[in-house]
């Protein structure tokens, strides 16, 4: 064995950095806090209701496929996709859009709704698929630590091809005239956590993510992909140690030594952290060892919180999908009060999940399992009254656009929010998602990988690179695992 590691938390980056850190030949130790592994993808089982309670996308099959593939397996080996068709529906103020699979078919809707907009569709899915390209081969897997990662000639001739200083909505503005057709093609980015006018037009590579490689969904929900990568943990001789939160990280000179675990010092020769990095940060190390003051932290652009209900609903819920977009209010106005001017929205928009009309097994028979997330502002005021004045509000609207009644018919219902992020996950300020992928918080401008005063102390997951989301915190945990071989 090269050393031992210990991993802090088992959520995506953990999972996926102790896979590739034992495939290198360490020995390591997953520390999760939890009683159960998946981090944002725990689950949550109550009275025949499976709920995912994170994560709900399944897109970029291939990063799931790439994962798998590096240590010579598939991802049927582990468990089963489904493509949904539609992809998800949209619901406007008077109507709504299903998203079809089908590349042509896609190609016709927006033809009808836009004269030219199938062929204009077409040149911006060229652009994007060559962002797509570059960006996951050459880019989401750097590790953001000198900017002579980039200095290669493939990635320097692209480099003004990939619009990253130009704003993601004016980009699609070129494009589309109908609001419709601008807001499906600026809602992936809300993935990223930010704002379309905040973000480069380079994500445009979401698109393509979302839209040509499809929207996917893995049998018994994406707790399955947890499941998955545990068991390949498993297999690679990854030690996993639930119900086991570090409560220090013990630093000699500018090594760290040890980590303290239910008031154990357990030594270690390398530390992969995949808790908030603030949280590792403030509470794990001491002053002297830290990489970045609150004034760092306090001048970053947060992506968003949430408030999410999980509902379990006694007979069948009409007009519903997979996943569903309410984008039946102002989404300047509810993005301004995310970003802008933080508040709990005025005129929410919300984003609905009912896995159960896709998989029989995450609901009793004749039942729906249905996930509701409102995104809002990471910091604000989390309390109960808020919670369920917003929970009337949104159900009244959601009753009415599927023109079927719901209330009477919860059996299950649970709410999650701000202050169940920072309890549960030590997340910095609430946030869900970690840090916005602006201009300013992309690539190397991200907090960096590796901690500058402790030389075996690595971070990984969605506050470092490359980013937010499922597939990014995978790529994060492969990130972090690399830098071992670097060694001290």
């Amino acid at each position: 064995m090269k050393g031992k590691v210990a991993v802090i938390g088992g959520g995506f980056s953990g999972l996926s950095a102790a896979c590739y850190a034992a495939a290198n030949g360490f020995d390591v130790t997953v520390f999760e806090k939890h009683p159960g592994l998946g981090g944002r993808a725990r689950q949550w089982v109550e009275k025949g209701f499976t709920f995912d309670m994170g994560p709900s996308w399944y897109w970029m099959p291939d990063v799931f496929e790439r994962f798998f593939g590096d240590f010579d397996k598939k991802v049927n080996d582990f468990y089963q996709l489904k493509r949904l068709d539609p992809g998800f529906r949209i619901y406007y103020p008077h109507d709504f859009l299903d998203i079809p699979a089908d590349h042509q078919e896609l190609f016709n809707l927006f033809e009808k709704i836009e004269k030219g907009g199938g062929e204009k569709l077409l040149h911006f899915m060229k652009d994007a698929k060559y962002k797509y390209d570059v960006g996951m081969t050459d880019l989401v897997y750097k590790p953001g630590l000198k900017w002579s990662e980039f200095f290669d000639k493939r990635l320097l001739s692209a480099i003004f091809n990939l619009s990253i200083a130009t704003p993601f909505d004016k980009y699609v503005h070129r494009y589309f005239k109908d609001e419709r057709l601008r807001q499906l093609m600026e809602f992936p980015v809300l993935f990223l956590g930010a704002a379309p006018n905040k973000t480069p037009a380079l994500y445009s590579l979401m698109n393509y993510a979302g839209l040509m490689l499809g929207t996917w969904y893995p049998a018994g929900g994406m707790h399955k992909i947890v499941e998955g990568m545990a068991r390949l943990a498993i297999e690679l001789g990854v030690n996993i140690r639930t119900g086991s939160p570090v409560e220090k990280i013990n630093v000699n000179g500018d090594v760290a030594r040890s980590v303290t675990v239910k008031e154990e010092d357990i030594a270690m020769d390398y530390i992969i952290s995949s808790a908030d990095y603030k949280f590792t940060e403030e509470k794990l190390l001491d002053l002297s060892h830290r990489n970045y003051s609150e004034t760092y932290w306090n001048k970053r652009t947060m992506a968003p919180s949430s408030l999410i209900f999980y509902l379990g609903v006694k007979g069948r819920v009409k007009n519903l999908q997979h996943h569903n977009l309410f984008f039946d209010e102002n989404l300047a106005s509810h993005t301004a009060e995310i970003y802008d001017q933080p508040a709990w929205p005025t005129d929410p928009l919300f984003y609905v999940c009912c896995p159960s009309k896709t998989d029989a097994s995450v609901a009793p028979e004749n039942c729906e399992n249905i996930f509701i997330l409102m995104p809002l502002a990471a910091g604000l005021e989390d309390t109960h009254e808020l919670r369920n004045r917003y929970f009337e509000r949104i159900l009244d609207r959601l009753e009415s656009r599927v023109e079927d009644s719901i209330r009477h018919r919860i059996e299950v219902k649970r709410s999650y929010c701000v202050n169940d992020y920072i309890d549960d996950y030590h997340a910095y300020r609430g946030n869900a998602y970690g840090l916005a992928n602006t201009l300013r918080q992309t690539a190397n401008l991200k907090p960096k990988i590796r901690n500058k005063k402790v030389k075996n102390l690595i971070y990984t997951g969605h506050l470092t690179v490359p980013g937010p989301g499922v597939p990014p915190s995978i790529i994060s945990g492969k990130l972090a695992a690399g830098q071992l071989e670097k060694g001290l």
